[in-house]
């Protein structure tokens, strides 16, 4: 047998440490002298000792381990155990590497952020006969669970029915009370759809032409979207104008196999005289 400090050293961990996981019961001293209290370990308790440093440092509350490590688990059950607790780290860490990336669109939209290198222009839209989806989401961060599912579903029935699809696929938005409706849309030239397709909820609709609307192109993947969209919006109120109809997004290039960072958006508001 060793001592706690020895033993402590081969784990890599402090004397402390091993004094609080001895409190809680987690990993009891092979031997305690009786007159001085001094702890000593056998070497059998490694392997013990290893899967609790294991759990711990994968984020298992101290709790929790103690009754896994008396369950005595086969190798293969702590294999499964741990593969399941990576991949619920992996999934914190992704979330977190988002939060990070938001905080860094939000920073950059309070300083300002790129609207220089935007160009807005003031167009008229034609009208644009569409097929389309319509959903709602309730609140924002639904709106992307929501709309590309829509995309998916609706591609997938034009390209079974055997209708042509020429142009970029469109988006438009309209806010409804505090929930947002919203279309997943492509342009198409048929003046009926077969019969299949409004059976499975899609419609045959005409996007109303307008006189004027500001556009702007926004390069890059969508969780930045949002950015080019608040540019717009100060634009506008700086021109003295008035949003005055459904907002568009037509998705000029998005490959789905490509870099994100090379889509191409249009987006497109149509305005009006403040």
């Amino acid at each position: 047998m060793v001592g706690i400090g020895e033993f402590a050293r081969y784990l890599g961990v402090s004397v402390r440490m091993l004094r609080h996981y001895d409190a809680l019961g987690l990993l009891v001293p092979a031997h305690v002298d009786p007159a001085s209290g001094y702890r000593s370990y056998s070497a059998t308790q490694l392997d013990r000792a290893n899967r609790l440093i294991a759990f711990k440092e994968l984020g298992f509350p101290l709790d929790q381990i103690g009754p896994v490590l008396d369950a005595e688990l086969s190798p293969a059950e702590l294999r499964a155990m741990l593969t399941l607790r990576r991949a619920q780290v992996a999934a914190d860490l992704a979330a977190d590497q988002a939060r990070l990336a938001d905080i860094e669109r939000r920073l950059r939209a309070i300083e300002g952020g790129t609207m220089e290198t935007l160009e807005f222009v003031e167009r008229a839209l034609p009208a644009v006969r569409v097929a389309q989806i319509v959903g709602r989401a309730a609140d924002q961060p639904e709106i992307g669970p929501t709309i590309g599912p829509m995309f998916e579903r609706l591609a997938t029935a034009l390209a079974q029915a055997g209708v042509g699809l020429t142009q970029p696929p469109l988006a438009w938005y309209r806010p409804v009370g505090d929930a947002m409706e919203m279309a997943a849309a492509f342009p198409v030239s048929v003046s009926q759809l077969p019969a299949a397709l409004a059976e499975a909820g899609i419609e045959l609709a005409t996007l109303d032409a307008c006189e004027s609307a500001v556009t702007v192109l926004h390069h890059g993947g969508m969780e930045s979207i949002g950015q080019t969209w608040q540019h717009l919006v100060r634009h506008i109120e700086e021109a003295g104008l008035r949003f005055d109809g459904v907002a568009r997004e037509v998705y000029l290039h998005m490959p789905m196999d490509g870099d994100p960072a090379e889509w191409v958006t249009e987006l497109q508001q149509p305005v009006a005289r403040a």
